[in-house]
C-alpha cells in the first residue's frame, strides 16, 4: 500500500513540474496565471501560509506591471522561495552528529553517506547502532559503515539505546575520533518512549562528551509531505533540532514541505540525500535546491562535510 501511496505521489509531482515549465514559457499571463501557481505550490507541499505570502508578491509585482511573461514569474517565485530558507550554518563546527526520525525516513542510509564524507574529509569516524530496536537496523548499518571505512560499535538485541550511547561516547574518547555519529531508533511502544528516549540519549552524550559540540538532525522523506511537518515539531520540542536531512530527493519528490517547516520553526537545512550510492548526499544550498525544485536541474555532485 505504501508504496502505491508513492507512485501516485511521484505522478502528482512530475505534473506539478510540467505545468510549472508550461507557466514560465508564457509570453503573457493574467491574474489566472498567478492563481495556477498557486495551486501547483499547495500541491507541492509547500504549505498553505507560506504560498499565501508568494502569491500576494506575485500578484502585487503583476498588478505593478513587473511580471509581464512567464519567466517573470519564474524568477520572482526563484528568489521569493530562497529568501524564505535561513541560511545553513547547521553544524558547521559539530563533532557529534545524532540523527533522528521516524522509521524509513533515510537515517541509516544517511550516517553512511555522512561517514564517507567525513573520511573524505581525512576525519576518522565512529558510527554508534543505537537503534537497537529494529532487527535489521545493525546489519543496514554495518553495510554503511563498511563502504564509508567507518567503525561501527552496535549494542546487543534490545540494549537500551542510552546504554550503547555511552559506550560509544567512551570508544571515541579512548580511540579520539573527529567524528560520532549516532544513528537512532525511529520507532518504539509509544511516541512518548521514543522521545523519552532520544531525550536520555541527548544528555548522555552532553554528560560524557561536555567540550564537543552536538548536531542533532532530523531525516524528513521528501515524499511524504504535510506529516512531515508534524514530525519536525514533535521531534524539535523533544530535542532541540539543529537541521534537516531531506532526503529520497529525486527528479519527483523535491520536499517542498521543507519552506513550511523553516518558517514555522525557523530549522535550517543541512543537507540533500537524493541516490541509492554512498557519495549521493550534498551539504545544502538554497539556490541549487530551488532551481531542483522548479525542475531546472538535478542533484549530481557530492559535496563533502567537513
Amino acid at each position: 500500500m505504501f508504496n502505491f501511496i508513492k507512485e501516485k505521489l511521484k505522478k502528482i509531482y512530475s505534473h506539478v513540474t510540467q505545468k510549472l515549465h508550461s507557466i514560465f514559457s508564457l509570453k503573457t499571463i493574467d491574474e489566472a496565471t498567478i492563481q495556477e501557481v498557486e495551486k501547483l505550490l499547495i500541491t507541492s507541499d509547500t504549505g498553505v501560509s507560506v504560498t499565501k505570502s508568494i502569491i500576494q508578491d506575485l500578484q502585487t509585482a503583476f498588478r505593478n506591471g513587473a511580471l509581464k511573461e512567464g519567466n517573470d514569474i519564474k524568477q520572482l517565485l526563484e528568489q521569493k522561495l530562497i529568501d524564505i530558507l535561513p541560511q545553513n550554518k547547521a553544524c558547521e563546527s559539530a563533532q557529534i552528529y545524532l540523527l533522528v526520525g521516524i522509521n524509513g525516513s533515510g537515517k541509516t542510509t544517511f550516517a553512511g553517506k555522512l561517514a564517507q564524507s567525513f573520511r573524505q574529509n581525512n576525519k576518522s569516524c565512529l558510527i554508534a547502532a543505537a537503534d537497537t530496536f529494529r532487527a535489521a537496523a545493525p546489519e543496514q548499518l554495518s553495510v554503511w559503515a563498511k563502504q564509508a571505512q567507518a567503525e561501527l560499535l552496535i549494542g546487543k538485541n534490545n540494549q537500551d539505546p542510552a546504554s550503547v550511547t555511552f559506550d560509544a561516547c567512551e570508544q571515541f574518547k579512548e580511540k579520539k575520533f573527529d567524528r560520532l555519529i549516532i544513528d537512532t531508533a525511529g520507532r518504539l511502544q509509544t511516541k512518548v518512549n521514543l522521545m523519552k528516549e532520544l531525550e536520555k540519549i541527548k544528555k548522555i552524550v552532553a554528560r560524557q562528551l561536555p567540550n564537543h559540540q552536538i548536531c542533532t538532525l532530523l531525516t524528513i522523506d521528501a515524499m511524504l509531505g504535510q506529516n512531515s511537518l508534524e514530525q519536525a515539531t514533535i521531534f524539535h520540542q523533544a530535542t532541540q533540532l539543529d537541521g534537516i536531512i531531506l532526503t529520497k530527493v529525486d527528479g519527483t519528490a523535491k520536499g517542498g514541505i521543507v519552506f513550511a517547516i523553516t518558517t514555522k520553526l525557523n530549522i535550517p537545512v543541512a543537507y540533500i540525500s537524493y541516490g541509492e550510492h554512498i557519495d549521493d548526499m550534498t551539504t545544502f544550498d538554497a539556490t541549487t535546491y530551488v532551481a531542483n525544485l522548479l525542475g531546472d536541474q538535478k542533484y549530481q555532485s557530492h559535496k563533502q562535510a567537513s
